[in-house]
């Protein structure tokens, strides 16, 4: 099936999207970085007996802020995230708030990565990074399933050998 071309060429929306384990990495992720701020108000509590009033106001907007990053974001940016890669480039969508569409030519790579950080790999997600002569730097295409992650490789490789490109 033919992807729909923007004007140029280029692939209008990209098609694939990271692994359903990555609402939960995402999630987690949220969750570990609102460890200290809850903690924080904790202990003002146990030192600070007489602001009770200001330390439950505090905590209650930690607790909505810490919910809606830890909910709310992981699902937009499931909503968000695409990604594809064609025979003359790969194609990325990111973001949340700020969105960012990235399109790097083939005969541009210069390298293709994959990372697995404790928690991608506790989940069975990695990430594909894809290194070309770019002053913008590599993309990124996170969160795949592992499995997804090395036959992403494995195309990129095949399809870069296929290029003679100087990757400049």
């Amino acid at each position: 099936m033919s992807q729909p071309l923007a004007p140029g060429g280029i692939l209008a929306d990209p098609s694939r999207r990271p692994s359903p384990r990555a609402k939960l990495l995402w999630a987690v992720s949220a969750a570990l970085s609102w460890l200290v701020p809850i903690l924080g108000v904790g202990i003002w509590a146990l030192f600070d007996t007489h602001r009770r009033g200001a330390q439950a106001l505090v905590f209650g907007i930690v607790l909505l802020a810490a919910a809606f990053s830890i909910v709310a974001i992981p699902l937009w940016r499931y909503a968000v995230h695409r990604w594809e890669i064609t025979d003359e480039a790969v194609y990325t969508r990111t973001g949340w708030f700020t969105q960012e569409s990235r399109v790097a030519p083939i005969t541009r790579v210069q390298t293709v990565d994959t990372y697995r950080g404790p928690l991608e790999r506790l989940l069975g997600l990695a990430t594909v990074t894809v290194t070309t002569a770019s002053s913008a730097g590599a993309v990124h295409i996170s969160a795949l399933a592992l499995a997804d992650a090395r036959d992403t490789v494995a195309q990129l490789t095949a399809i870069a050998a296929q290029h003679r490109g100087d990757a400049t």
